[in-house]
């Protein structure tokens, strides 16, 4: 499930999710939804992130947000393309230790060993590498709060529980152990359009 904005120099045109969720989901599900952040919040979290890391040297032109605010059946991982002038929005899953329960919304982060939870923060996108997962690409914390990415190997790749017809159908994707899993047919675009070098910012927004 993929919804885009476009933007000129000017600002943006609109955010084109809402028509496809109302055709992908009841409406009892609908409205449970959270409004997305806007375009302008999402612009000026890439632009703050930029400047706070620079000395890292990231690359400017593309920045991911993932919104944890909003539940796992919504897009909520936002590609954002500064230089292209547009943002798309993707499903990813949080970690079953910020859900135990599994309800499909993040009830906390956690930077700590074997919590299997999502960490909140600024990541650095680094090498791609096969794994157990297949493609994948490490991630380097920035922050406190997720300094402990690598040693927890918290990483992007892609996983079968992360799908449209799963959000559909369960209202909710399944959990990783903290890694930033998306569906399989996204994974080419995660990988190509961000990293290594650029930055991946999660949180609530």
């Amino acid at each position: 499930m993929t919804a885009t904005t476009f933007m000129n120099r000017r600002g943006f045109f609109g955010l084109a999710a809402g028509a496809a969720l109302a055709a992908a989901r009841p409406r009892e599900a609908l409205a449970a939804l959270p409004a997305q952040p806007s375009p302008s919040t999402l612009l000026t979290q890439a632009h703050k992130a930029l400047a706070q890391y620079q000395a890292r040297n990231p690359l400017r032109d593309r920045v991911g947000i993932a919104d944890f605010s909003q539940p796992s059946r919504a897009p909520r991982f936002y590609l954002i393309d500064l230089e292209g002038g547009q943002i798309s929005a993707h499903l990813v899953s949080h970690g079953r230790g910020s859900d135990p329960a599994h309800t499909g919304l993040l009830h906390r982060f956690s930077n700590d060993e074997g919590s299997f939870a999502s960490s909140e923060g600024c990541y650095l996108t680094a090498s791609h590498y096969v794994g157990k997962h297949g493609r994948s690409m490490r991630l380097i914390g920035l922050d406190p709060t997720n300094s402990n990415a690598e040693s927890r190997a918290i990483v992007v790749h892609a996983a079968t529980y992360v799908s449209p017809e799963m959000a559909r159908t369960l209202g909710k994707i399944g959990r990783s152990h903290g890694c930033f899993a998306f569906a399989p047919a996204e994974l080419d675009r995660m990988l190509t359009a961000l990293g290594p070098g650029r930055l991946i910012l999660a949180g609530r927004f």
